[in-house]
């Protein structure tokens, strides 16, 4: 066993060397990156070009556990490995040129067999955010698998062969705050405006140079005082209300933004279905000393809307771009920012009083966490996964895995004939196609046969794809697993930053006919 710790040179700006990331995940997801340790068992193409994709960006540091020597077969296809790694530590080698590609990253490298370590060393992998396991047999799979479902950390299990890849995530409990939906709905409050609001808005006049949204607001008061109707709630409704906005208007860009913005300017602030399962959940409901800081929050949300928000989330905030002058815009900005800064301090406050009731240290949430969790309480998101190894319980999942089968142009099959090759390599202690591709076919459909059976399903898969794996005799096409890596280290980011949300939970990638799918299993 051996380890590098490189020294950063402490020469270049971070803030402009990760700018582009940093617009993705912000300068707090970057922290969290930068503070993070992933784990890569074996290194093989796909698991290089993993750990390419984190080490780019600055994830903290990494460790290769690898057991295998570098071979002329892996020199033709793996870009970390080059003719002075022939015969040595494959660890070592991928490490070694890992750690050129960002030098403020930490590289090391464990040149045992996984096995070893889960039998001896089951505290190894406690350091790690995301442990990604590639071209490990099945019975590895199971235990690997359970080790880390128990100690709560995240495992992502992937490989590829030929052209085809699989990747399968588990995760226990993810709880994401920043989910940055595709959608985003604005809370402006103009069906129940907060006082700040009311006084900017009689105090400015409308002009065509004021923000659109004072446009709007004072005609929704016209529309509900003056005409005795709702707030638009309908599509049919907005259509009258934006109708009812263009005869009375003057000329004015701003004008025509609010008749634009009409769709997209109520309902907010209000929790979603979504929303009202998180704040459901028993473990909102019964914080306790064993609770997560995330659901600390969740429970001081909870007692925000029905206290002092009336019904209503905590306000983000944030208004959209609009054209009006600068002084107007500021103001206007400033009226929003203000409310929110006051709703975050009662959730902020109530969070302390909790974290006081259950015995934990109250500075375990800061205020600035409380601020970015309260400007996004209206897009949070748990994802509850589950175990690997349970997939591997005759009949898990079987009536889902015969729908897709039976579904057209789905990668099903695909998906089931790369589970028979970790089948094959815990059997035989070798890939398919190794040795003897016919005996290694037959044996594939042999596989897949007999997980279909157990399963309880009648559905054959074409013969085709086991002579496609087995061509390949276990060997990988650098393109295909430069694509899955390139997927999968998304994945490992999102995991770490608690942002976005990972796929749930597996990808199945067919290089052939560049198709891909997302399979809940």
């Amino acid at each position: 066993m051996s380890s590098l710790v490189p020294q950063s040179s402490g020469m270049c700006d971070k803030n402009q060397k990760y700018d582009r990331q940093i617009r993705l995940w912000g300068e707090h997801g970057q922290t969290i990156l930068e503070n993070s340790h992933v784990c890569l068992i074996n290194a093989t193409v796909l698991g290089v070009e993993i750990l390419k994709s984190i080490v780019l960006p600055g994830v903290g540091g990494f460790t290769i556990v690898d057991d295998k020597l570098a071979t002329e077969e892996d020199i033709g296809s793996n870009f970390f490995l080059d003719w002075r790694s022939i015969g040595q530590s494959r660890a070592k080698g991928c490490m070694r040129l890992l750690q050129e590609l960002n030098p403020d990253v930490c590289g090391e490298y464990v040149d045992e067999n996984i096995n070893q370590i889960i039998d001896t060393q089951q505290e190894f992998f406690k350091k790690f955010q995301v442990v990604v396991a590639t071209a490990i047999d099945e019975r590895t799979i199971v235990r690997l698998s359970t080790l880390l479902w128990e100690q709560d950390i995240p495992l992502i299990v992937c490989r590829s062969i030929g052209f085809y890849g699989v990747a399968r995530v588990q995760i226990k409990e993810h709880c994401i705050v920043e989910s940055h939906p595709d959608n985003i709905l604005f809370d402006l409050r103009l069906e129940k405006p907060f006082e700040g609001l009311k006084k900017y808005m009689a105090e400015t006049g409308m002009t065509s140079k004021v923000p659109w949204l004072v446009v709007l607001y004072k005609y929704l008061q016209e529309w509900v005082d003056g005409c005795g109707r709702r707030y638009p709630i309908l599509p049919n409704e907005k259509t009258e209300f934006r109708e009812f906005i263009r005869l009375k208007m003057v000329n004015g860009e701003n004008f025509e933004e609010a008749i634009r913005a009409v769709n997209s300017s109520f309902g907010g602030g209000k929790p979603n279905s979504l929303i009202e399962e998180i704040l459901a959940d028993n473990c909102c409901v019964s914080v306790n000393n064993e609770s997560k800081p995330f659901w600390v929050l969740v429970r001081a949300l909870r007692d925000f809307i029905t206290n002092e928000g009336d019904g209503f989330l905590p306000l983000p905030g944030v208004v959209p771009d609009m054209t009006a002058d600068t002084v107007s815009y500021i103001t206007l900005q400033k009226v929003y920012r203000s409310q929110a800064v006051r709703d975050a301090e009662i959730v902020y406050h109530r969070a302390r009083q909790l974290l006081e009731e259950i015995n934990k240290p109250v500075d375990l949430i800061t205020e600035q966490e409380v601020r970015l969790f309260c400007r996004e309480a209206a897009n949070l998101c748990i994802i509850r996964g589950s175990k690997i190894a349970d997939e591997y319980d005759g009949g898990y999942q079987a009536s889902r895995i015969l729908s897709d089968l039976e579904t057209p142009n789905s990668l099903m099959a695909q998906y089931i004939t790369l589970r028979a090759i970790d089948k094959f390599q815990a059997q035989r202690g070798y890939l398919p196609g190794e040795n003897q591709t016919e005996d290694d076919t037959s044996c594939i459909i042999s596989l897949t046969e007999k997980m279909l059976s157990d399963w309880g399903i009648s559905t054959s898969i074409n013969d085709d794809l086991a002579s496609e794996v087995c061509r390949y005799g276990g060997a990988e096409i650098h393109s295909i697993s430069a694509f899955m890596g390139g997927c999968v280290a998304h994945e490992v980011i999102k995991i770490i930053t608690k942002q976005y949300k990972p796929f749930d939970n597996v990808f199945v990638f067919d290089g052939a006919t560049s198709r891909l799918q997302i399979f809940k299993l």
